[in-house]
């Protein structure tokens, strides 16, 4: 998987025809080839992190093996670590350089319960019942951490000034790793972030996603028999399921794009003991954070309604809270000139034939084989998913693209991703978006009016009286909410 001459040539000439001459230089074309041949050379150690990380699979903060892989990585490459930051053990920064402007890449690492997968084309969990990177978060974190690792060797050589971070983000499924970074204040002194996600296509995304808000409310009534005393019991039990009642009922009369979903935590100890304690995990989601809290004020008094009618006590505690993605074009159109410039990936024969087997096992697939080739149009189309980079985008010019690291047409947070993902497939799109994190980095380091147009854009689009305020309030990261 190495780029040849052949290759870094198209990257010239294609990079030319995108992007303003102005903007090119000779220098800059050649920093970029060296940082490729740096990202090439390393692309052995990068699977071997990712791989790691893919099977220990470790879910939100409790990602100790995997961040820490990931610290040393940056430690042993010259980087200053620091670890343990906003209350999260797993999360750190690690820091090179000095002065402005300063380039933070986002790494993540979590995975998702439920999905353990060998890396097979057929359905085979590796541990019944366990997790797997359904999302492709172990590619997200090695990725990042290889583009850093050959930027900060550029950036050493060439002596650039400017500052390069990356950001070890736990807890995005469900968790908001990054915005107790933000509200803490770590990316105050940031100029730009770049970063990247796993995908089944090659996008730069111009589309804004759905802020979301979670809670587990939980309910405590009266135990008592069953079947001889009934009268006697208050059940909890009844009052989350008035409450999915009535919250069900909310959906008519909610904005279109609104997304309501909801899973039983609890549901009592055994059907003869009227329950004393039941609890049911919500999230909400909409475009528009204030529209959003508006619908969780309409949740909160379905669930006291709940309560009141069937005689029993509620709490709630808020689990997470994330801002919608904030777009920038600056940021949009650079990355993507150098995705294009850069190319999508092809597969060998092996990798052709464990994805034409792979797509027997999708359902409805909306992409043919073969456009993992291929860099689809920017799209800003919203995203009807969620994330913790909101946070971050809201106060940071904020760029990013998906990488092509699945099979076309594979669902994220399904067996079908954790399984291309844990092959030469998804280390394929990991090394393209090494590159394309590198490259527009470099631009940014070696073009100050391109920091200072995306800030700029930032501050117009989020407005002069925007004051940021967590979703999630003031409450302390969630260290334990994976073993609810």
């Amino acid at each position: 998987m190495t780029i040849g001459r052949g290759l870094l040539g198209g990257f010239t000439a294609v990079l030319v025809s995108i992007v303003a001459p102005t903007a090119i230089r000779a220098a800059d074309v050649d920093a970029k080839q060296s940082v490729f041949a740096a990202i090439d050379a390393a692309e052995p150690t990068t699977a071997a992190i990712a791989h790691d990380i893919w099977q220990w699979a470790e879910v939100g903060y409790q990602e100790k093996q995997s961040s820490a892989r990931l610290q040393r990585e940056l430690s042993d490459a010259g980087f200053e670590v620091k670890a343990g930051l906003a209350g999260m053990p797993t999360a750190f920064v690690a820091s090179s350089g000095s002065g402005s402007p300063t380039i933070a890449l986002l790494a993540e690492f979590d995975a998702l319960p439920g999905l353990s997968q060998a890396a097979v084309p057929d359905r085979q969990p590796l541990v019944e019942g366990g997790a797997g990177h359904g999302c492709g978060h172990h590619l997200f974190g090695a990725g990042s951490v290889a583009a850093a690792v050959a930027l900060r060797g550029w950036m050493q050589e060439a002596q650039i000034a400017g500052t390069l971070r990356v950001y070890g983000t736990p807890a995005e499924e469900g968790g908001s790793g990054k915005v107790y970074l933000t509200r803490d204040g770590y990316f105050d002194d940031v100029d730009i972030a770049l970063h990247w996600h796993p995908s089944d296509r090659n996008r730069t995304y111009a589309s804004p996603t759905l802020a979301n808000k979670s809670a587990e409310f939980r309910f405590t009534g009266e135990p008592a028999h069953a079947a001889r005393s009934p009268e006697r019991g208050r059940s909890a039990l009844d009052a989350v399921e008035a409450m999915d009642f009535m919250v069900n009922m909310m959906r008519e009369h909610m904005p279109e794009k609104a997304r309501i979903h909801y899973v039983i935590t609890n549901g009592g100890d055994a059907p003869n003991i009227v329950p004393e304690h039941a609890a049911v995990y919500y999230y909400v989601r909409h475009p528009d954070p204030v529209v959003l809290e508006s619908l969780w004020q309409r949740v909160e008094a379905a669930a006291e309604g709940a309560a009141l009618g069937t005689g029993t006590r509620v709490e709630h505690e808020v689990m997470h809270g994330n801002f919608s993605l904030l777009p920038n074009d600056v940021l949009i159109a650079r990355l993507d000139a150098n995705l294009r410039a850069l190319g999508g990936v092809t597969y060998d024969d092996e990798e052709q034939a464990f994805a034409t087997r792979l797509r027997a096992n999708l359902r409805e697939p909306d992409l043919e084989l073969g456009s993992e080739r291929e860099v689809q149009p920017i799209t800003d189309e919203l995203s009807m998913a969620s994330t913790d980079v909101g946070d971050v985008s809201w106060n940071v010019p904020t760029g990013g693209v998906r990488i092509a690291t699945w099979v076309p047409g594979t669902a994220a947070h399904s067996w079908q991703a954790v399984a291309a993902g844990g092959m030469s497939i998804g280390t394929r799109g990991m090394m393209l978006a090494a590159k394309v994190l590198a490259a527009t980095a470099i631009d940014l380091f070696l073009d100050p009016q391109l920091v200072t147009a995306a800030r700029e854009e930032l501050e117009r689009r989020r407005g002069p009286d925007f004051d940021y305020q967590p979703l999630l309030g003031d409450r302390a990261p969630p260290l334990e909410y994976r073993n609810r």
